[in-house]
């Protein structure tokens, strides 16, 4: 990380340019601290002593610990089981103070599913459960939960079950995992849960803010891009209700009330497991993310920030790092500009967001998978560009 100073000729030399990169990651190209190094390097080929601070950022999804990791976190790895029941190696991030990050992606994410094979009745979360576990044995006093990039619609069910909780069908056998055997459960036991728990606070971090059941729900908005046929979806949304339901017998009426709350949906269902289960917080992502990462120090002493992901579109303007950046930066009165993949955002959309104004790589290359794979270079020709235009 760099923190050096210039002075900016744009303001006749009466300020110090100080620039800011809080970008999100260009999914499937290059990770966020790749995106800070490439816009680095752009910006110093035409002002060479620019003082540049970079603090990668992330929602909440994946990508989460590596933010974390880039901002001083200690990487701690893992073997859990995968959503499919195959073990798989997760990494955590741990600080001083005994704040933990865990990504559930990490342990339960979509990218530990075959190409091209989906689950969506049968994927579970047990492996975010020993995610957090493993977290705890380490020492962790607060933990945020970034979750996104699910396979799984299971309610955090199978997280709970690696916590301690019991969940029993008419026989008094333990369900299988994933969403869709939740329909036959009979009884819910949560007072097994880690007694660590009840002392260590955890915040739900999530761009997202879909209750549990319903139109807007889980399985309706999330389950088709895990797999799930619209006879999936019908079938997952009624086993989450029921299991609201039930579990409504071992907690009490809070049960319903979690279901119904924002972010109770989020990366299928497994908000509502953390709400109701590990009385978490629900916090949007990237707000968790900029208090965790040191944003605000960061942004006192930025002249400009530079921010961006892989789209900006309108998904961006619903919780999504580029707004919540650019939203922290207007209340302090720092300009924002940002960097993309592709843009489908009007100059309007943009202002309104906060960012002044959008540099895209497909304006430099237009096919899209020579921009994926040439985003590197063609990200630091954007810098220049950006460079030229607000900081000379």
């Amino acid at each position: 990380m760099a923190d050096a100073a210039k002075t900016d000729p744009a303001r006749g030399g009466a300020r110090t340019a100080r620039v800011l990169i809080a970008a999100d990651k260009f999914k499937g190209s290059l990770t966020a601290v790749e995106v800070a190094e490439h816009v680095t390097a752009g910006l110093r080929r035409v002002v060479p002593d620019v003082g540049v601070t970079a603090v990668p950022v992330a929602d909440g999804g994946d990508g989460t610990v590596a933010a974390a990791l880039a901002a001083g976190f200690t990487r701690h790895e893992a073997r859990v089981t995968g959503p499919t029941g195959a073990p798989v190696t997760a990494a955590f991030a741990l600080r001083g103070d005994g704040t933990a990050v865990v990504e559930m992606a990490e342990a339960s994410g979509l990218q530990h599913l075959p190409a091209g094979v989906f689950a969506p009745l049968t994927a579970g979360t047990y492996g975010t459960g020993e995610l957090l576990l493993a977290a705890l044995d380490a020492g962790a006093a607060s933990i945020v939960l970034g979750v996104g990039g699910s396979a799984t619609t299971d309610g955090g069910a199978g997280m709970l079950t690696a916590l301690g909780a019991r969940f029993l069908d008419a026989g008094g056998e333990p369900l299988a995992p994933g969403g869709g055997p939740l329909r036959e459960l009979a009884t819910a036991d949560l007072s097994g849960l880690d007694p660590r728990l009840a002392r260590t606070h955890v915040v739900l971090a999530s761009d997202v803010d879909n209750p549990l059941t319903g139109p807007t729900g889980a399985a309706a908005v999330y389950g088709p891009q895990k797999g799930a046929s619209a006879a999936d979806v019908a079938a997952l949304d009624a086993a989450l209700a029921h299991f609201a339901a039930v579990l409504g017998s071992a907690v009490g009426p809070e049960a319903a009330t979690y279901a119904a709350a924002p972010g109770a949906g989020a990366a299928g269902g497994i908000g509502y497991g953390a709400l109701v289960g590990l009385g978490a917080e629900f916090r949007p992502g990237i707000e968790v993310l900029l208090d965790v990462l040191g944003f605000a120090p960061a942004l006192a002493r930025a002249t400009l920030v530079i921010t961006g992901e892989g789209s900006l579109d309108r998904q961006t303007l619903h919780g999504k790092a580029p707004a919540g950046v650019a939203a922290a930066a207007r209340a302090a009165g720092v300009e924002v500009v940002a960097v993309c993949g592709r843009l489908t955002l009007p100059p309007e959309a943009l202002d309104a967001a906060g960012i002044r104004r959008a540099y895209a790589l497909t304006d430099l290359e237009p096919d899209p998978a020579r921009c994926m794979a040439e985003a590197g270079p063609l990200l630091e020709r954007a810098a220049e560009r950006l460079a030229r235009d607000f900081l000379v």
